[in-house]
This record gives structure tokens, C-alpha cells and sequence, in this order.
């Protein structure tokens, strides 16, 4: 493993200790990243690990301890380091990986949604970095400042000047000075290896990066792999019971030593795709949770139809001094389900409820809202949520999703798409859905200055009130199914991985 926060810490938040693993028999090698923790040199982002890791894995192969085989493991940033590497030869490879909550394009995966920045989560971890940054330069006033505005919410204000002051180089001062709306300019890195090397791709129904990993396991798939894809009802940090004892199991499938694992465990590596309910946390293949894909229709009577609207409208205002906040899902700092009752009760957030169901659902599928809207300003955002209904009454957010928009064509009546987090549904009878739509979702994104501007932080004087309006004829929620892509035609590559 090598990651960038000292190897101390070997990412225990997630992981075992390595002296668990060593435990099991496996040399376990954790590395600072160059110009992090006690590496020499300057730390450049990613754009230093290709090399760096394929330069890594030639020097564990020459260990004594080391059989010849070499396995990388990491989530995050890395994640990333595992999977990279600039090697031609196999020397220069991992013998198989193990990844978790990545990705290899750094503004889809690492630091915007839907055109707009993340603007709580990516200042925060850029902010992490700058405070190693001071503690390498001996800067004790610089680390107190950033600690002490993490710690009370002013780096939400705070933390440009912050990022500028102490790490203007780095990668999270860059993501937000690059358009969150266009690829040029942002960097998408190469995976080594995928389609000829064993992958266990992991990732969370919470995490910001999920869209990542799937993006990977489409990739590994192409390339003829057979990677295995673990999703479960956890956040960037809350894996609940992990991952230790199957990653255990990969690694002694692909790497040798002694075969301990459970009966049970061994079994799960023959599942090439398993997905976690967050309802009674059981373990679902893809072929259990259903192929039909399901279509809702928005109506004006504030519900969602069977059948679709033929008119209507619903006017929708955002104040920028009183925005509509973002709760739980996967961009905020307080990721996963929340009670959003209160939420949307506001008058600037328009609610469609379906029917109470008759039977349950279950279905992994990716969510995505297609709707007319024009605005009275040369910029919006679409910040959705859908939720669960609890029959007393309830109201469980459980995945949400954002679009930007800016430019003149936001004056005009256009359909707009957004896609929201995928998730497994799993509904009862008795049970209802509901899709909230607003203007806003601070902090988790900045709040949309109405004038074309990309748009920074919080409300300032500049901001406009803008005023959307909602057309219902045809307006549709898609449940997409969450499909294996079909390796020949490519059916569902577009939809389970927009951009592709």
C-alpha cells in the first residue's frame, strides 16, 4: 500500500492493521507517497504514481521475503496508486489489486458532479493535504488554522484563502480553478494491467467515488477481465464489518500461501458482483435484484403516476440567502441516509410521492430525472433526493444527485437530465417513493450565483434570486437497471456509466 497520510496509519479507519495480514502470512510493505510522510522529494498528486508504483513494485519483487508475487491494496488515494503504473512489463504491474473507492478520472471521480464542484468534501481533503504540508515545513501556525477551521465549519468560508496561502500547487487548488463542465484540462489516468490481472473493485452506495469504481469494473471488463465488484451500504470511511477477511481470500487466491479462508468466504470470490441492502445489510448477486427497468411520471398534483402528465407546471424559487441545504448522500460531510422530513416541508422544494406500493421492489439501479425547466437567470442547479416513505410517516433520503447549469440556454425551455447516485432499492409494501427537487444543496455544491458563473462558495451580494420553472408534460424518473455490461455490443455502458 502507499498512500499519502504517513504509513502509519496503513488506512486502518478501513482496513486491519497490516500485522493482521502479516498475521495470515503476507509480507505487507506500506509506503509514503514521494514528498509525503518521511519520503524525500515533492509531492505532485497523482501525476507522480505511475512511475513511483511501477519503480515500487520492481523493489518489493527483489525483497527476500517476497515469493515473486506482489499484490497492491488501498482505498482512496490508494486506490489510485494501486492500480497505476507506467511499466511496459509485467515486472512493473501488480500481480492482482484490490481497490476500493477510487477512480481513474480526476474531475468525474475525484472532484465534481453534475458540472459543479465538490465543494465541502474537496476543500476539506485539499485542506488535509495543506496541513501536511505545514507539518513537513515545520508551519505550526499554518496546521492550527486549517485544524481549527475543519473543526468549526469557517473552512467552508475560509478555506480558499487557506488552500491559496499554504498549498497553491496542489491538486485541490487546481480542481477548483478548472471548469467543472468540460474535460479539457483534467487529467484521466491509465490503469495497468486491467483485463489481464485479478481486480477486486470495492465501492459504497454513500461514496462520493463510486461512479469511479464502476467506471473501472466497465473497464476491466472491456479489456476481457473478470473483475470481481463488491458494493456495500457504506461511506468514504464507515465500512461497517469490511472487507478483510474476502480480501484475505483474494490475495490468497492470486498470490499463494496457505488456503485458511472459511468455506463461506472462498465461495463469496465466485461471485463476481455482490451488492449490500441498507434495509437488513444482506449480500444480493446482480441477478437478484432485478432486470425491469422502472419509469414514475411527475404530475401536478404532486405525485408520481403510472402514466404520464399531459401539462402542468410547478414554479420553483431559489433564494441565495437562505439556500436549501444538503443533507447525508454522497457528496456531504455527514454521508448516507438522513431524515429529510423537515427538508421537504420547505415551500422551495417541490415533492412528487408515488402510490403506497402493494409489493415489494428491489432493484439496483442508477436514478435519473428528465424534466423541461427554463430559468429567469443564465444559471440554475437541479439538486434532487429520493427518498423512502415509511408508512408512519417517515421520510428516509436515500441517494441524491445535482446538475449545473450555466449560459444563456438556461433562459430557454430545454429538457435537462439529471442522474443521481446509484443504489440498491429495496422497498417493502406498504412503503412509498418520493423525488424532492430544489436550487440548491449547500455546501455540498456552491450556490449557483445565477449569472453563468461557475460559482464560489457560499451567497454573496452578487447572487441573484432565480426563479425555475418545472414542466411536467413528460417529466419522468427512470429507474435504470443496474446492468453487467454486455462485453460484445456494449448495451447499458451508456446508462450504468455516463460518458462512456
Amino acid at each position: 500500500m502507499r498512500q499519502p497520510y504517513g504509513r502509519a496509519i496503513a488506512s486502518t479507519p478501513t482496513y486491519a492493521h497490516p500485522a493482521w495480514y502479516a498475521a495470515h502470512g503476507f509480507l505487507v510493505v506500506v509506503q509514503d507517497v514521494r514528498g509525503q510522510g518521511d519520503a524525500t522529494g515533492r509531492f505532485g498528486g497523482f501525476s507522480q504514481e505511475a512511475a513511483d508504483t511501477a519503480d515500487s513494485l520492481r523493489w518489493v519483487r527483489q525483497l527476500p521475503e517476497c515469493n515473486g508475487k506482489v499484490g497492491c491494496y488501498g482505498f482512496s488515494y490508494q486506490g489510485l496508486t494501486a492500480l497505476v503504473s507506467d511499466a511496459e512489463a509485467a515486472a512493473g504491474w501488480p500481480d492482482c489489486a484490490a481497490a476500493a473507492m477510487t477512480g481513474l478520472a480526476e474531475r468525474e471521480h475525484w472532484a465534481c458532479s453534475g458540472g459543479a464542484h465538490w465543494w465541502a468534501l474537496g476543500l476539506a481533503w485539499g485542506l488535509q493535504l495543506a496541513a501536511l504540508a505545514c507539518r513537513r515545513r515545520h508551519d505550526r501556525q499554518g496546521w492550527s488554522t486549517i485544524r481549527r477551521c475543519l473543526a468549526d465549519g469557517s473552512f467552508l468560508h475560509e478555506g480558499p484563502a487557506l488552500l491559496e496561502r499554504h498549498d497553491a500547487d496542489g491538486m485541490a487548488w487546481r480542481w477548483l480553478h478548472s471548469d467543472p463542465l468540460h474535460d479539457e484540462g483534467w487529467p484521466v489516468h491509465q490503469a495497468a494491467g486491467l483485463g489481464r490481472i485479478p481486480l477486486l473493485l470495492v465501492g459504497g452506495w454513500h461514496d462520493p467515488h463510486l461512479e469511479g469504481v464502476l467506471d473501472l469494473w466497465r473497464r476491466a471488463l472491456a479489456a476481457g477481465g473478470e473483475p470481481l465488484l463488491r458494493i456495500g451500504d457504506w461511506s468514504h470511511l464507515n465500512w461497517q464489518e469490511g472487507i478483510d477477511a474476502l480480501q484475505l481470500a483474494f490475495f490468497r487466491r492470486h498470490l499463494g500461501g496457505p488456503d485458511g479462508s472459511s468455506p463461506q468466504t472462498a465461495a463469496e470470490l465466485d461471485q463476481a458482483v455482490l451488492l449490500q441492502s441498507g434495509r437488513d445489510r444482506s449480500w444480493r448477486s446482480l441477478e437478484d435484484c432485478g432486470t425491469a427497468r422502472r419509469d414514475w411520471w411527475l404530475r401536478s398534483d404532486q405525485s408520481l403516476a403510472s402514466e404520464p402528465a399531459s401539462d402542468g407546471q410547478v414554479w420553483l424559487v431559489h433564494d441565495p440567502w437562505r439556500p436549501v441545504p444538503g443533507r447525508g448522500g454522497h457528496l456531504g460531510l455527514d454521508p448516507g441516509c438522513c431524515d429529510r422530513a423537515d427538508l421537504d416541508q420547505r415551500r422551495d422544494v417541490a415533492c412528487f410521492s408515488s402510490p403506497t406500493l402493494e409489493k415489494p421492489q428491489l432493484l439496483a439501479c442508477r436514478p435519473r430525472l428528465r424534466l423541461r425547466v427554463s430559468a429567469d437567470q443564465p444559471g440554475f442547479d437541479l439538486c434532487i433526493a429520493l427518498s423512502r416513505i415509511w408508512p408512519d410517516g417517515r421520510v428516509q433520503q436515500l441517494c441524491t444527485g445535482v446538475q449545473r447549469h450555466r449560459g444563456d440556454h438556461c433562459l430557454e425551455s430545454r429538457w435537462r437530465t439529471v442522474t443521481l447516485q446509484p443504489l440498491l432499492l429495496d422497498l417493502k409494501a406498504g412503503e412509498r417513493l418520493r423525488l424532492s427537487l430544489a436550487g440548491a444543496a449547500w455546501p455540498q455544491i456552491a450556490v449557483n450565483p445565477g449569472t453563468g458563473a461557475v460559482g464560489w462558495g457560499d451567497s454573496g451580494p452578487e447572487h441573484r434570486v432565480i426563479s425555475l420553472c418545472l414542466e411536467l408534460a413528460g417529466a419522468q424518473l427512470e429507474l435504470l437497471p443496474l446492468e453487467r455490461p454486455d462485453r460484445q455490443s456494449g448495451a447499458n455502458w451508456a446508462e450504468i456509466c455516463p460518458g462512456f
